[in-house]
């Protein structure tokens, strides 16, 4: 087991580096892992062949970006990116069915985030919003997603003119389904690229639920300063997973 692991790595870096017959094994190697995750896409509307294509897409993406620090194999952190590419294909060519009782719902959590951004001048978070309809986390993303509701996960929210934090923090800081524990393995590695000044202003910001101005005092700067850096910092996280 251990001795296939560390081949697997080898390819890995190998394909990495260029190596086109490297991907070619990894993808041999791996294809009944390719199969199984698409089989839950058929009848959607896509032959099979191009399912399996998506597929293999989604898998080299995860070959790309896998590193051996996740503390993770590599078909854990495959799957989300394979599932990932095909749920990405069926939502932007408009494949995927929404119910008539999704959209139901996608309409009443959007007067709920109306009024109740009105009463409290910020919109709710997710743990409000299942709470307040009894349903979990996952639900809630999949019914406001169903209807194109303007939600992003680099969507800030207002917290009194100092920042916000991003849908993907809260999803970072709660979720738990595969694509969750992706946007985390990702998020780690960024903020871990960070200088030390970056690194400790984001940890203390969305980590440690600090202020702006909290920040300032410990940093002997300005809360200028800080959210100038914040927002800085938060772009280039933006991009980068625009890029992945």
């Amino acid at each position: 087991m251990e001795q296939q692991q560390n081949l697997t790595i080898e390819l890995i870096k190998r394909a990495q580096g260029g190596d086109n017959d490297a991907k070619t094994a990894l993808l041999e190697q791996n294809a009944p892992l390719v199969k199984s995750v698409i089989r839950r896409y058929k009848n959607k509307g896509i032959e099979y062949d191009d399912l399996y294509q998506l597929g293999c897409m989604g898998f080299l993406k995860a070959i790309k970006r896998f590193s051996d620090a996740y503390a993770v194999k590599f078909s854990t952190y495959a799957v989300p990116m394979i599932a990932g590419e095909v749920k990405r294909h069926l939502r932007d060519d408009g494949y995927i069915k929404v119910s008539r009782s999704t959209k139901s719902l996608a309409g009443k959590i959007s007067a709920f985030c109306d009024k109740y951004k009105s009463m409290h001048g910020e919109s709710p978070g997710l743990e409000v919003i299942s709470a307040e309809f009894g349903i979990d986390r996952g639900e809630v993303v999949f019914a406001m997603d169903s209807s194109k509701y303007p939600v992003s996960i680099y969507e800030r929210s207002d917290d009194g003119g100092e920042g916000g934090q991003t849908l993907l923090d809260k999803l970072a800081a709660a979720g738990t389904d595969g694509d969750d524990r992706l946007n985390r393995i990702i998020l780690k590695d960024l903020i871990d690229a960070l200088e030390p000044r970056e690194k400790k202003i984001i940890i203390l910001r969305y980590f440690r639920d600090r202020t702006q101005s909290e920040i300032a005092r410990v940093l002997d700067i300005s809360q200028v300063q800080v959210s100038r850096i914040e927002s800085k910092i938060i772009e280039r996280m933006r991009e980068a997973f625009e890029r992945e």
